[in-house]
């Protein structure tokens, strides 16, 4: 926008480089230039601002498509003003002296023809094609049919305008179609994601039977341990008992065998003394042979009498008078003999 200062009876207006300015006076012109800086009259005079640089120009509408489905198309258009006093004569781009703005909206009336000719051109093509084919490729070639026929247009030629770019921003078919045709590709994601959530089971179950797998022959490896050590305990404890039997068998040899030798040393001691004794006996048995009846008697006697406990002993004459005659008569021979 141009900036314009009040001074007495003049004023001053300076402009951007992006800005053509038009000094008109009288109906004549008499100032035309880019970026002017410059003091009028303001009785007398009709200034005209024309933006050079390029701008932006978006647009938005609905179609249908060749097989009847409703589809938005959303794009912007790139144009700037290569003639700027051809087109101040066909639009108004009168500033107001005072404040240096636009009398009328010379950029909204711009806006409506581009904006046409796009939904125009966009209309006749979208037309032709179907939707599928369109949402896949099209907009490509909606963008070139848009810029090239812009850019050959005659109108926009006669006003001074060249269109630099044109640019589809997006293809939007309706909300259901738009639903169908995410269908197929929500449930591709979702069958992937499926098979990624299948997979990491699977996995965790590969793992988790692995761990299980480890764990159980882990549980096997102890189980044979303990039975191993189990049958050396037992291998062991046979070895003691069999040991300590070993050892008492061998003890009870040991005592068996000195009982048998003090039986037999015993034994011997008897048979020795019995024979002692015996060859004794005998002896006295042969001394006593020779002896005489009643003599025999008497030490018969006197061993009983050795043997008995008599508290009372009664001897009559009856008991010692064939005694006495035999023993003087057993003298009586000793002597004669």
């Amino acid at each position: 926008m141009a900036e314009i200062r009040r001074f007495p009876f003049v004023r001053h207006v300076r402009s951007d480089a992006s800005s053509h300015v038009l000094s008109f006076k009288g109906g004549d012109l008499r100032r035309s230039g880019r970026g002017l800086s410059f003091f009028f009259l303001p009785l007398g005079a009709a200034i005209a601002e024309v933006p050079i640089d390029d701008r932006d120009q978006a647009f938005l509408f609905g179609t249908r498509t060749r097989d009847f489905q409703e589809l938005s198309v959303q794009g912007v258009v790139t144009y700037r003003v290569k003639d700027p006093e051809r087109l101040a004569e066909r639009v108004d781009f009168s500033i107001d002296l005072q404040s240096g703005a636009y009398k009328r909206m010379p950029l909204d009336q711009l806006s409506t023809i581009l904006t046409g000719l796009a939904r125009r051109i966009g209309l006749a093509f979208v037309a032709e094609r179907e939707l599928a084919k369109l949402l896949a490729r099209g907009a490509p070639e909606l963008q070139d049919a848009i810029k090239g026929e812009l850019v050959a247009n005659p109108k926009l030629e006669d006003m001074g305008i060249a269109v630099v770019a044109a640019r589809i921003d997006a293809l939007l078919p309706g909300p259901d179609v738009a639903r169908s045709l995410e269908t197929p590709t929500r449930e591709a994601l979702q069958k992937s994601a499926d098979e990624a959530t299948f997979e990491r089971r699977a996995f965790a179950v590969e793992k988790e039977r692995a761990i299980a797998e480890n764990e159980l022959q882990n549980q096997i490896e102890l189980a044979r341990r303990e039975a191993d050590l189990i049958a050396r305990r037992s291998q062991n404890e046979r070895d003691r008992v069999t040991g300590e039997a070993e050892s008492r068998r061998i003890e009870a040899e040991g005592i068996a065998e000195r009982s048998r030798l003090e039986s037999d040393t015993a034994a011997g001691r008897v048979r020795v003394i019995g024979a002692a004794k015996a060859e004794s006996e005998a002896l006295r048995l042969d001394a006593y042979r020779d002896l005489p009846h009643a003599v025999v008697l008497a030490l018969a006697a006197q061993e009983l009498a050795k043997k008995l406990q008599v508290e009372h002993l009664s001897i009559t004459p009856e008991l010692l008078g064939p005694v006495f005659t035999r023993f003087l008569e057993a003298s009586t021979k000793k002597l004669e003999g």
